[in-house]
């Protein structure tokens, strides 16, 4: 195994990697939604078996780096998952009460967030061109809440405005998911580095399962569904954000931020194939706008 994944890293040009990863990530929303599992189990699950996928590559090839994790790069790496798991239990609950359409597209969106966080955090210069892209994506997120609300969804036991709420939380929660660990990653190998942090979110995951209001069985689930959480793991997880923070070795960011705007697209499409959900006109049209503006924000950076 050590072995096919040295040759792939050597081997695989790197946007060829990023399309892999587009579309793999394409498919995370429509493994959720087809499973019938409580929300915050469909993510713990996923990140788990993500970790169990890469320890034992991260003990074995990687244990001097693990070993050079000071008590900063800890608290780095704990903020991180902290923030990564945020991000997973606001948007996995998003796609409970709005439309895969608005909700990925939504999520998609911490470019956004990145860029103000950027420049309030880190004092990173912000362009005129940044800020128009910004204010378009949030008159297209604005546009998609009022056209789902309109459209008459809350019909269909959705609720739209909640749903595409949440997808704008898990969307800053993934933003300082980026921003938390920007240094560490400098500092750190790959696997490392996303072993430590999905270990950490995994810990939060499970918290979250336990202190929950209504508890939720962790084991009680029919074989399909446990296929689905391992699916959820090797597609999204291994093939999507993992080969995603590798290709960013090697790409600019600005370019594989522009590239993941193709997820919207392609889950859209499984979502129209696979579960037959068809878009609103308001949610289309919402869409492309926040997806222009996501554009020119990650291209003005």
């Amino acid at each position: 195994m050590f072995h096919v994944v040295e040759r792939v890293e050597d081997e695989v040009p790197p946007m060829v990697a990023l399309a892999v990863a587009v579309v793999a990530v394409s498919t995370s929303a429509i493994l959720v939604e087809l499973s019938y599992a409580p929300s915050i189990i469909k993510a713990f699950y996923r990140v788990l078996f993500t970790t169990l996928l890469l320890a034992p590559l991260a003990v074995t090839r990687y244990r001097a780096d693990l070993r050079t994790f000071s008590r900063r790069d800890l608290l780095v790496a704990i903020v991180t998952g902290g923030a990564l798991a945020c991000h997973f239990v606001a948007w996995f609950e998003s796609l409970e009460w709005t439309t895969v359409a608005a909700s990925v597209t939504l999520v998609q969106s911490q470019p956004l967030f990145v860029a103000f966080g950027a420049w309030a955090l880190l004092d990173e210069r912000v362009t005129r061109r940044t800020v128009a892209g910004i204010l378009v994506a949030l008159v297209g997120m604005v546009a998609m809440s009022l056209g789902g609300l309109l459209s008459g969804a809350v019909v269909a036991g959705q609720r739209p405005l909640y749903g595409n709420a949440l997808a704008v939380v898990g969307a800053i929660a993934a933003a300082g998911y980026v921003l938390a660990g920007r240094s560490l990653r400098q500092r750190v190998s790959l696997v490392p580095y996303v072993t430590v942090v999905y270990g950490v979110c995994t810990v939060v995951l499970f918290g979250v399962a336990l202190a929950g209001d209504a508890p939720v069985a962790l084991t009680a689930y029919r074989p399909t569904e446990w296929l689905l959480f391992l699916a959820m793991a090797v597609g999204p997880g291994i093939f999507g954000h993992t080969v995603i923070n590798w290709a960013l070795k090697y790409v600019e960011s600005s370019v594989v931020s522009v590239s993941l705007l193709g997820e919207p697209v392609g889950s859209t499409l499984l979502a129209l194939a696979i579960l037959g959900e068809v878009p609103g006109i308001a949610t289309v049209a919402g869409g492309l706008v926040v997806l222009g503006g996501i554009y020119v924000t990650s291209t003005a950076r």
